[in-house]
């Protein structure tokens, strides 16, 4: 499957709107403490400048119910600006009469961003007027946002139904072919790394990643439902009842298929999640009732980097503890630091794995960090994202 580039298009001159992913983490004086996703968007960017276009740039930012200034763009507008080393115009919404009166003022070579779209509750309901308000804004609408291509929404899907041209732009396609390739031919031994909160969450995903890995190891909160299924007592931990039965289904599943699945053998635990907790470092047969574990145990460390030291490619979605408090961070930092040192490709997803790379320090040595979480797992999953589907090349018969 190929996508249609924007390469593929004559975008000279024209107005082209594109949906970036510039949902970038801020701190509570609303900097932006991430600029990774909005670096990643200029080289679409730069090409329509090159074409001397006229550019129009969407995204959302958080999940704002209805107009809040802390979910402004603002912040992105300014840091473009900078990186761009031109001025960025801000429209005060998103279809209304300020953006509208923006769009039809932009000249060629100018670059326009529009509010939040999520102050637009067409967003994401995939509404069709919406669509056909943004589409007016283009000739050309460019999808370069692979973060949000799993969720069918309006600046994204029905959007493709009312432009005249619809293409990717350079980070989709960089994450797609990729996404692509790891799966249909992987450097063995392979080896899948998961984490994060929640097993709902990934459970096709993991489904889907047995009959390809050859190592599977999952931390974080979700390992709990797995230790609870092979009846160990988790204490206060983290735990998805309703989903004893897939676990158990999985680790029979991962027999079956001949894949050695590694579970924490240790964690940090605590009474409570805070910086405050009196913490203490236990063996998952010893954790008490009242305890719960909030990051992988030294032991696991050492364990999962023995796993990981003939891996030829690795694949990382989900941090291996609450790795937001320094106490119970040091487990996700650790596997971030054992795959960027190790010589396989190393491929990484989702937001919050991003972040424990870009906090360790570990970026620039992982060979390809995924701007998309959801997206990339559904990718993984074997689903067709309801963007990504009308980019597809059709197939000539």
């Amino acid at each position: 499957m190929k996508l249609i580039s924007i390469k593929d298009i004559n975008i000279e001159k024209k107005r082209v709107l594109i949906r970036c992913d510039f949902n970038v983490p801020q701190d509570e004086f609303l900097n932006i403490s991430d600029d990774r996703r909005i670096k990643e968007a200029l080289a679409t960017i730069k090409y329509c400048l090159d074409n001397n276009c006229k550019i129009i740039l969407a995204s959302h930012l958080g999940r704002p119910k209805e107009f809040n200034s802390k979910y402004s763009l603002l912040p992105v507008a300014k840091r473009l600006s900078n990186l761009l080393k031109m001025d960025v115009i801000l429209a005060n919404d998103v279809i209304g009469n300020d953006a509208k009166t923006k769009v039809d003022n932009l000249k060629n070579g100018e670059i326009l961003l529009l509010e939040n779209l999520r102050y637009e509750k067409g967003e994401t309901k995939n509404d069709e007027e919406l669509a056909k308000q943004l589409a007016l804004f283009c000739d050309v609408f460019v999808n370069d946002a692979f973060g949000v291509c799993h969720r069918a929404h309006a600046s994204v899907e029905a959007i493709t139904r009312f432009c005249k041209e619809v293409c990717a732009g350079f980070l989709l396609q960089k994450e797609f072919n990729f996404a692509q390739n790891l799966l249909k031919s992987p450097a063995r031994p392979f080896v899948a790394v998961v984490g994060g909160s929640k097993v709902s969450g990934k459970l096709q995903a993991l489904h889907n990643l047995l009959p390809k890995v050859d190592k599977l190891i999952i931390g974080g909160g979700m390992a709990f439902t797995f230790l609870k299924a092979q009846g160990f007592n988790i204490g206060n931990s983290i735990v998805e009842d309703d989903l004893i039965e897939d676990a158990k289904a999985i680790l029979q599943k991962a027999k079956e298929e001949n894949v050695k699945l590694y579970l924490p053998v240790d964690v940090v635990a605590a009474q409570t999640c805070s910086n405050d907790s009196v913490i203490k470092h236990i063996s998952i047969q010893e954790l008490p009732n009242g305890w719960m574990g909030l990051d992988i145990g030294p032991a696991s460390s050492i364990l999962f980097k023995e796993v990981l030291s003939d891996a030829q490619t690795i694949w990382w979605n989900g941090p291996m503890g609450v790795f937001e408090i320094d106490k119970f961070s040091k487990g996700s930092f650790k596997m971030s630091h054992y795959i960027s040192d190790s010589y396989a490709t190393s491929v990484a997803g989702g937001g919050d794995t991003a972040d424990v790379i870009n906090r360790a320090g570990d970026s620039d040595e992982f060979t390809f960090i995924s701007t998309g979480g959801g997206a990339s797992l559904e990718l993984i999953e074997g689903k067709q994202l309801p963007a990504i589907k009308p980019l597809l090349i059709k197939d000539e018969d």
